[in-house]
């Protein structure tokens, strides 16, 4: 990489050529402190934490056939929180500006990027640092409590499609995957809103009835998730799939650790008979999950997505054609999904920081319905972006977890009518 600017990875191309007023391509993680946050401690933990990152400290530029990323000299600052979550950070109003924002609200400091700079994992232990180096100016017995062991900043600000690809055979997809999905319906919320929805359980409840079950815990969310759309789905659509995409940390795949994007996604389908239980569907749910998590096949799915980069002439192209290339290509795939689903799994952190935290939470943008999965603790936090302005699909969500009797509290921010 160069000391001033170097090319943006694969799926950063995706974002930037498919971001809107809709969905900005931003997402937002948070961390709930036990105190009220205090400004200036915070915008001093936030000056140590950029040069302790310096590939977050970019701004993004447009060129004849790519987009790139330069170093810059802007100081972030940490400001109150007065916009709605996730919202746009990269656009035609928004240029020569950081990609990143950090803002505080009551006791809660919020980390929001840009997906072009880094996915949830990079920016989670951006926050992690942030918060690290917070906490330590605030409670000087903590000065000697080290950070998270962490790569070295060549391998966290690499690009890892490209130096993972090896042109590997295709992976063989579920023929579901090629039926035509099930979409939600309705009228979308005025002005490009979206609601944001914070569901908290308890880790242990949900832990008991997945191991229950024999079924991982996304197994177990996706199955209540897709029985909740299936409840909405007219009668004329019942032969749709009902398609949940999954975001796939790549990392352990292939045992690096950058801090820029490296997932890719895989779709569980189903086809529903309309005699499914909870149980009985993520048992099946799981099952493909399993079939599609195995090695082979999420290697095989990243060469995929990288082949195209890799053709000869592609350089060539001008940006504004790979844009609306990419733009098509996005739509398409798009149509393939009824919901999406990301869990970020369990949330570390050393042990002399955990009495000062209360717990985290994670949103990303989307244009109809993105479910966000984190625990910290006993907490586990359902943060679920929703775009339409009937909630009713949520609903049924929200009450077939109650009736298996999860104890749930629930958050949801305003929205303005028209």
């Amino acid at each position: 990489m160069s000391d001033s600017w170097y090319k943006v990875d694969n799926v950063a191309k995706v974002f930037l050529a498919t971001a809107s007023m809709r969905d900005p391509r931003v997402f937002r993680i948070s961390c709930t402190l036990q105190e009220q946050v205090d400004p200036d401690t915070l915008n001093e933990a936030l000056r140590r934490t950029a040069q302790e990152w310096p590939q977050f400290q970019v701004t993004l530029h447009r060129g004849l056939f790519w987009h790139y990323f330069e170093s810059t000299n802007l100081k972030p600052q940490a400001v109150p929180e007065t916009l709605a979550p996730c919202a746009m950070l990269y656009g035609p109003q928004i240029k020569n500006e950081l990609l990143y924002r950090v803002s505080y609200y009551g006791a809660r400091i919020n980390v929001e990027m840009f997906h072009a700079i880094s996915d949830g994992n990079g920016g989670m232990v951006f926050l992690k640092t942030l918060v690290h180096n917070y906490l330590q100016l605030k409670n000087p017995e903590l000065a000697n409590v080290p950070g998270e062991e962490r790569a070295s900043k060549g391998e966290s600000a690499q690009d890892a499609f490209r130096k993972y690809y090896t042109a590997s055979k295709a992976a063989e997809e579920d023929p579901l995957n090629r039926k035509k999905s099930f979409h939600l319906h309705g009228r979308k919320l005025p002005y490009d809103q979206s609601q944001f929805f914070e569901a908290h359980l308890s880790a242990a409840q949900v832990l008991a009835k997945t191991r229950a079950m024999g079924v991982t815990m996304t197994s177990y969310l996706a199955a209540a998730q897709m029985l909740a759309a299936y409840q909405e789905m007219p009668a004329l659509e019942r032969g749709k799939v009902i398609s949940v995409s999954l975001p796939v940390n790549l990392r352990s795949y292939y045992g690096t650790e950058t801090a820029r994007n490296f997932f890719n996604s895989i779709r569980i389908s189903w086809v529903f008979r309309g005699d499914e239980t909870l149980e009985t569907l993520a048992k099946g749910f799981d099952a493909k999950l399993r079939e599609a998590l195995k090695d082979e096949r999420v290697k095989a799915r990243m060469d995929g997505f990288e082949k195209l980069e890799q053709m000869p002439g592609i350089k060539l192209v001008p940006l504004f054609i790979k844009n609306a290339v990419v733009n098509l290509f996005n739509t398409l795939e798009a149509k393939k999904v009824t919901l999406t689903i990301s869990n970020m799994g369990r949330i570390p952190l050393q042990k002399e920081l955990q009495p000062y935290i209360k717990g985290f939470t994670a949103f990303c943008s989307s244009p109809t319905a993105f479910t966000t999965v984190c625990s910290y603790g006993d907490d586990l936090v359902l943060g679920t972006t929703w775009a339409f302005r009937s909630t009713e699909m949520l609903k049924n969500f929200y009450r077939r977890l109650s009736a298996e009797g999860l104890d749930i509290t629930l958050y949801a921010t305003e929205v303005d009518g028209e």
